[in-house]
């Protein structure tokens, strides 16, 4: 009769990707490049060249290999491996089919709810990826490619990083976390949406002087313009997916968060493996 070693899993809570150094730092940078390219309009000078329409899509190239950049520093930090790229395709297929069913009614757009969700249970790395290549995909499928699409990608990258980010990851279940999910994901789906009209307006022409970007301006005249534009044009379009994406966590999220964490701890993500010295085997 031989002795074999016995192995025991670790971890309480694993996590297909997890933020290292490297990817924190990538995280971090595009982020900070993020913010600059979608506020830099509101602090340029009339005769700085950078308020002037044909220098965006520039700014907006340089945002998608920064984002293919934290893919990268992820895989490098060792928190992605086969099962969480599996995963990760999965989700971020099942996302960019979601996306199109509502597009053009009301601002109906389910895969809201579904990066909320997995955001909540997969951490902070695996969500930003998640975010920012569920709309990649989605673009291609919708045929939606631009030069807004690094920003969308930058924008719903933000929206699952910050779901990761509430508290009580490990002590908040049942009616209390469906909630807290629900709540942020209808401030965040208002959030998505402000975002991505500071995106566009900024080089938006032919609207009235009352609501249009006048470079050079003070800062705080052209805030309160955004906020005017972002009233009278975006609004509605804002609530119908922050109102789709608070029904679809209240009523579907108790039933996906179980499924998600089922299939990570089944996954066993990130979990460590020792091994236990056998004891010795008596003779005879």
């Amino acid at each position: 009769m031989s002795a074999r070693g016995t192995e025991r899993t670790a971890g309480a809570r694993p996590r297909p990707i997890r933020l290292g150094p490297r990817s924190i730092g990538a995280l971090a940078l595009v982020s900070a490049i993020g913010v600059v390219g979608f506020g830099w309009p509101l602090l340029a000078s009339p005769d700085s060249g950078l308020a002037h329409s044909m220098d965006a899509p520039w700014l907006f190239a340089a945002l998608l290999p920064l984002l293919v950049a934290v893919v990268v520093a992820t895989i490098a930090d060792t928190g992605m491996d086969a099962k969480a790229v599996a995963m990760l395709g999965v989700l971020a297929a099942v996302g960019a089919v979601l996306r199109p069913l509502g597009a053009g009614t009301g601002g109906l757009e389910p895969m809201f709810f579904l990066m909320v969700l997995s955001g909540r249970v997969l951490g902070p790395g695996f969500g930003f990826v998640l975010g920012a290549v569920t709309m990649f995909a989605s673009a291609l499928l919708t045929g939606g490619v631009g030069p807004w699409m690094p920003f969308q990608m930058l924008a719903m990258g933000w929206f699952a990083l910050g779901a990761a980010l509430l508290p009580g990851a490990d002590r908040i279940r049942g009616r209390a976390e469906v909630w807290m999910l629900g709540l942020y994901g209808t401030v965040a789906s208002f959030a998505y949406g402000t975002v991505m009209n500071l995106q566009g307006w900024t080089y938006i022409a032919g609207m009235s002087s009352g609501i249009s970007f006048r470079p050079g301006d003070p800062l705080q005249e052209n805030l309160t313009r955004f906020l005017v534009y972002c009233l009278t044009t975006s609004m509605g379009w804002d609530l119908g997916r922050a109102v789709i994406t608070l029904v679809l966590t209240l009523t579907l999220g108790p039933a996906v968060l179980r499924a998600l964490r089922r299939a990570t701890r089944r996954a066993s993500f990130e979990a460590q493996v020792t091994f236990e010295t056998p004891g010795r085997v008596p003779p005879g």
